[in-house]
């Protein structure tokens, strides 16, 4: 899974670098502009890891730290639920919702935020060496749980102020997943806060430093809506 995770993060960082090769007609578009207020939530969440992480060797019954045991049994879909909001950023689009951001321009800033998550996740995981609750390496942050909110983040500045229940829904999967870590034994409580935070930041750094270069032609054909938009 790690070496998946570099090789994607290679991929990603080596696809930026064209992202913003175009020519000179610029797509008039909506800037996610910065706001100090944004930050606060993700803060909190890493502040608290951190705070929760430096406590775990004075907890005293370590199951009920880690939150072991939540739904009864293990299970590996969390393996593959991470990945849904990414998927669902395009396919809201194909079932006829109208997202903030045009594809080539949510593309380059999906490329981006999963760069900075993946990036962050792996150097804190290779640092710190932090042990799994089921003694296995590599606890701090949890990647899982990054990678579910970064996703739930991105689909609810594309689709949220359309449609009200995305924020719910996104956010709702990304910390089932993180309580599904945590059952699993694969994380604890600090893991999963630290995480959270990580996922929701790096999609927010990469729409307030975005330049939306990429669609600048005439005309173009939206590959999920099969419809020519013009500018």
């Amino acid at each position: 899974m790690v070496k998946i995770k570099l090789f994607l993060l290679l991929l990603f960082t080596a696809a930026l670098g064209l992202a913003q090769k175009t020519d000179s007609t610029a797509l008039a578009v909506e800037r996610y502009t910065f706001n100090p207020g944004k930050v606060y939530i993700p803060a909190v969440a890493m502040t608290a890891g951190i705070l929760f992480d430096a406590a775990r060797p004075e907890i005293s019954t370590i199951e009920d730290y880690r939150g072991s045991d939540i739904f009864g049994f293990g299970n590996h879909l969390d393996d593959y639920a991470q990945f849904a909001p990414l998927f669902a950023l395009y396919g809201f689009e194909i079932a006829g919702m109208k997202p903030r951001t045009d594809w080539q321009n949510r593309t380059a800033i999906l490329i981006k935020s999963q760069a900075l998550n993946l990036g962050m996740v792996y150097i804190l995981k290779k640092t710190l060496k932090k042990p799994r609750p089921d003694g296995s390496g590599y606890s701090f942050p949890s990647g899982h749980t990054a990678n579910a909110f970064a996703g739930a983040t991105m689909l609810s500045i594309e689709y949220g102020e359309s449609l009200r229940w995305v924020p719910y829904a996104s956010y709702a999967l990304a910390a089932g997943i993180g309580l599904m870590r945590m059952d699993n034994q694969k994380h604890y409580f600090s893991d999963v806060l630290f995480g959270a935070g990580i996922g929701v930041l790096s999609v927010k750094m990469a729409y307030w430093t975005h330049q939306y270069k990429w669609n600048k032609s005439r005309s173009l054909k939206d590959p999920f809506t099969n419809v020519y938009r013009l500018h």
